[in-house]
């Protein structure tokens, strides 16, 4: 029994979706490290309840925040993206979030630029509001080491591959951190989209749609590229055909960025299958019906699909790129 619904939803389901893949498929992944975050910040004296907590959003963030401000008293104050639709816009106001939206913008870095900008106006006139910086404040790797644990109990570590989103760093870097307390060799595989800055990729944009939720148009410092050895570039259209794909193959009705883990993946346990491969679905399907579920007759069959694999970023191509990254540090890469 549990006394609050964000208790209920924050851990993950596994399931196994063939002899060495698997996925750890969430409703909401960023509860889990929310509650902790808010937790934390509590027992520090940092914030009180009652106090109001403020951050940025492109969707399941500003749903984990809202709910952990729901469960411990707190007031909510989220700047969103447009991609918040109308289904998580009004779940968020009737749980008393305020909810502001920046104007449509025609690339993430404007749209996140202009988040940011807000939420400067905001600490200015209002310094008492504390702001969370999911992207920026490591408080926030924190909330996946029980998932990790979790993980270890289930699979244990031995040759274990990791294939999710960056985004932010927390969930894909919180994992193999804490994984990696038992065996360094834990190997994590990062996703991203084309357009994103984060693994130097800004200088191709996706005709398609920038897949927001695990790329940025702006640097994210909760990022640490080191923690990474393999990062995938993937389009829409090829996001689009892992999401239908793991629901007509698996009944796993997850989004858009689910898709683009599946479709790495279950490339990656092809290639391995001496390796235990898993990966993060991070939220359920319903805000991608009529962008990429009413599309599944156009969908492209996944056998047909493969990475072009590249030594540099002059290389990358879309729309499926693939390079072995090493645990390099950002400085190694771009300076």
């Amino acid at each position: 029994m549990f006394d609050h619904i964000a208790d209920a939803i924050k851990a993950p389901d596994f399931v196994r979706l063939g002899p060495n893949l698997y996925v750890a498929r969430f409703e909401t992944m960023k509860v889990y490290s929310t509650l902790v975050a808010v937790e934390r910040l509590l027992a520090a004296g940092v914030i009180r309840r009652g106090d109001t907590l403020l951050d940025s959003s492109s969707g399941i963030y500003a749903y984990a925040l809202a709910l952990a401000c729901h469960k411990f008293d707190m007031q909510c104050h989220i700047i969103a993206s447009k991609t918040v639709d109308k289904t998580l816009m009004v779940q968020l106001q009737l749980l008393g979030a305020n909810v502001e939206q920046v104007p449509p913008s025609a690339t993430l870095k404007m749209d996140q630029s202009l988040r940011v900008a807000r939420i400067q106006d905001i600490r200015a006139a209002h310094p008492h509001v504390h702001w969370m910086q999911q992207y920026h404040d490591d408080i926030h790797y924190a909330g996946y080491e029980p998932i990790a644990s979790e993980i270890e109990r289930l699979l244990g570590t031995d040759k274990l591959t990791i294939v999710g989103g960056v985004g932010s760093g927390c969930s894909t870097g919180g994992l193999a951190r804490a994984l990696r307390c038992s065996d360094d060799a834990v190997e994590l595989v990062g996703v991203q989209p084309f357009g994103s800055v984060t693994f130097g990729c800004a200088h191709i944009e996706d005709p398609g749609i920038i897949i927001a939720g695990i790329g940025t148009g702006i640097p994210f410092r909760n990022v640490q590229h080191a923690l990474y050895d393999q990062i995938h570039w993937i389009g829409f259209d090829y996001g689009l055909a892992g999401a239908v794909a793991l629901l007509r193959r698996h009944a796993i009705f997850a989004g858009l960025s689910s898709g683009c883990c599946y479709l790495a993946a279950a490339r990656e346990a092809q290639l391995r299958p001496e390796r235990t491969v898993l990966f993060i679905a991070p939220d359920t399907g319903h805000r991608y019906v009529d962008a990429v579920f009413a599309q599944h007759a156009n969908a492209l069959e996944l056998h047909a699909l493969a990475p072009v694999h590249v030594d540099s970023h002059e290389q990358l191509v879309l729309p499926w790129s693939v390079m072995d990254w090493n645990r390099r540090t950002a400085t190694e890469t771009f300076n």
